[in-house]
């Protein structure tokens, strides 16, 4: 055996944070002082290792010398523990509008995880596989978010299964609060939020019958896409900084509490929460 020392690449303030969330929730519970077998503080990097590198469940157990049973029960209180602080949309979307922003971004991705045959019945009918996502040809969950004008990312929703589109998703999650503050937060989405509703902005779909848009058209959608794509930032600095996000080993439903987590983890890295 080999044994060597590595570094954990987060500030000591954000494994601090978490260790304080933990240390709260013991209190909470009524946990006896030394009971555990390991302190708020290395339960909290046991976490963020698995966060940030994807370290499995197994070396998390050896290197923290704790069963594999209990690195997978500590790995999910600080899931739990993160998951709660994540702000709801509607504190999101006062937030930004107290900063003044101009817009916010709605947008979908699938988290991928492992293979998780579910059968269900489609709208049209058909028997499907529930959490495979045709559109991005994996297993995985869709989790919407919306970010800012510079793509940081404010909210994130809970998780639907792969095969529920995007339009579906927001419908459930996002669409009721943002049609609320569309007055004075207009959202800019993508071609697959058609038919989303007053204050949501897509591209004008191209004619079906060939014809050209106008060059006023044109030009509204060049800058609502310029605008837009910047949102494709936001679901970027989760997944690579917090890189478990992408590809979930855990069950497919627990996927939003660990996207939400890594949305925490984020806002507390870039001081948007202390």
């Amino acid at each position: 055996m080999i044994a060597y020392r590595a570094t954990l690449d987060v500030p000591r303030e954000l494994v601090q944070f978490v260790a304080d969330l933990l240390a709260e929730e013991r209190r909470r519970r009524g946990t006896p002082r030394g009971s555990r077998a390991l302190t708020c503080f290395w339960q909290a990097v046991l976490g963020v290792r698995w966060f940030r590198d994807r370290t499995a469940a197994d070396a998390l157990a050896r290197d923290h010398g704790v069963s594999r049973a209990t690195a997978y029960r500590y790995l999910d209180e600080v899931i739990m523990v993160l998951a709660e602080q994540a702000p709801d949309l509607r504190q999101a979307l006062e937030r930004a509008k107290d900063e003044g922003l101009a817009h916010v971004i709605l947008d979908g991705k699938i988290i991928p995880c492992d293979r998780c045959k579910e059968p269900a019945v489609s709208v049209k009918g058909q028997v499907i596989d529930l959490w495979y996502s045709g559109k991005a040809r994996t297993h995985g969950g869709n989790v919407q978010a919306v970010l800012a004008p510079g793509g940081f990312p404010l909210w994130v929703s809970p998780v639907e299964p792969g095969s529920v589109h995007d339009i579906t998703a927001a419908r459930a999650h996002a669409l009721p609060a943002l049609y609320r503050a569309a007055a004075d937060l207009p959202t800019l989405a993508d071609p697959g939020y058609d038919g989303a509703g007053i204050g949501i902005y897509i591209p004008v779909k191209q004619p079906a019958d060939g014809r050209e848009l106008d060059i006023n058209t044109r030009t509204r959608n060049a800058i609502q896409r310029s605008l837009r794509c910047l949102g494709e930032r936001g679901f970027a600095l989760l997944n690579q900084r917090w890189r478990t996000l992408q590809h979930i080993t855990a069950s497919p439903s627990k996927i939003g509490d660990i996207a939400r987590a890594a949305l925490v983890l984020t806002h507390f890295e870039h001081g948007y929460i202390t």
